[in-house]
């Protein structure tokens, strides 16, 4: 029998991640995920999987903790929210340059600075782009719901040992706090040394003098070898991208109008296209669940079939220039905002919408 529990969605990432054998979480508390580390310290994994479970002194700590075991081969992760993943971005362009796999979970806040604790999903530029230095893209997955948020922890260690790359899983405040039932999945064990020594021959792992030493840099002394190797991880790019880019559809196969929104603000979107469909508009919703890759070309093929889009965003609009390159002009493309921690009705959806095309 499935066993199911209902629990926030920072609940669910804490939860899964003892449950699918991560082997270190590093963190430091901040609004709105803090119940992340809460629910690690209440569970005690180390008990019963020997997870270790630390409060790092400060976000900087964090990562380079993370760092430090991702060279090992070990599965470890952290959680913050948008200050704190801004001090972080020195310390994930270095793992992106070492080429180190890691989960980091960032349920977003307002800002800029230290702005709001409510809810916000302006960190899309700064996850999307890499907010550190270098060429270097995280892979980025945004959840929809506590189950995603369960879900995606698994499937993020598998992106980010797959590729040697760090993984981001994108949350807004709402997802974070959102209370929803959760399907729990067979535990998976913590990984023995043997299989750690299978699966990251790279790792740095107290090998025997006997055999060659792994050394563990993003340290490049030449330009010529630097080159080389930003060329190699744009080759990784481009397979990440050919490979990895998953969405959800809602009514797109007759759509004639389209929204285009992740994490929270497609569910407000799906009632809003409902909406719409009773009153007779062929409305549909296109949904991003990878970030980084972008699902460029299936938004290219509907910019063919659709009068317009609509990006849905609690920012400015950031995601909506990814939308209009993807477009490139096949057909007029509108956004719709709130910040601060304001959250838009699927009625003030409607109502930007029938502005944007003009229709009663």
């Amino acid at each position: 029998m499935t066993e199911k529990i209902l629990m926030k969605g920072n609940e669910a990432i804490a939860i899964s991640a003892i449950r699918n054998g991560v082997d270190g979480y590093f963190g430091y508390p901040i609004t709105p995920q803090s119940e992340v580390m809460e629910t690690l310290m209440k569970e005690k994994p180390w008990e019963t999987t020997g997870m270790v479970v630390l409060q790092a002194e400060s976000e900087l700590s964090s990562i380079n903790m993370v760092y430090g075991g991702a060279s090992c081969g070990k599965k470890v992760m952290t959680s913050s929210s948008s200050p704190g993943i801004s001090l972080m971005c020195e310390g994930i362009s270095y793992m992106a340059g070492a080429e180190l796999p890691c989960v980091i979970v960032d349920v977003m806040r307002g800002g800029p600075g230290l702005g709001t604790i409510q809810p916000s999903q302006s960190d899309y530029s700064q996850s999307v782009k890499g907010g550190g230095h270098g060429d270097y893209h995280c892979i980025v997955i945004a959840p929809a719901s506590p189950q995603d948020m369960y879900d995606y922890v698994d499937w993020g260690f598998e992106l980010a040992f797959k590729y040697r790359n760090p993984v981001i899983i994108l949350a807004d405040g709402i997802i974070g706090q959102l209370m929803e039932k959760v399907e729990l999945h067979p535990v998976k064990p913590r990984r023995t040394a043997e299989e750690i020594l299978r699966d990251a021959p790279w790792a740095t792992t107290g090998k025997p003098a006997s055999r060659q030493r792994n050394i563990i840099t993003s340290l490049s002394l030449d330009a010529n070898t630097q080159e080389e190797f930003n060329r190699k991880l744009l080759a990784k790019y481009e397979t990440i991208k050919e490979n990895e880019v998953k969405f959800c559809e809602y009514h797109t196969e007759d759509a004639e109008y389209l929204f285009v929104a992740f994490g929270c603000s497609s569910r407000i979107c799906e009632a809003a296209t409902d909406i719409l469909r009773e009153e007779g508009i062929k409305a549909g919703l296109l949904r991003p669940v990878t970030l980084y890759p972008f699902p460029e070309k299936k938004i290219a093929g509907l910019a063919g079939q659709v009068k317009s889009m609509m990006s849905i965003e609690l920012n400015l609009g950031q995601m909506v220039e990814d939308v209009r390159l993807a477009v490139n002009g096949r057909c007029p493309v509108g956004f719709y905002g709130r910040q601060g921690g304001n959250i838009y009705t699927p009625e003030e959806i409607v109502d930007e919408f029938k502005k944007f095309n003009n229709l009663k």
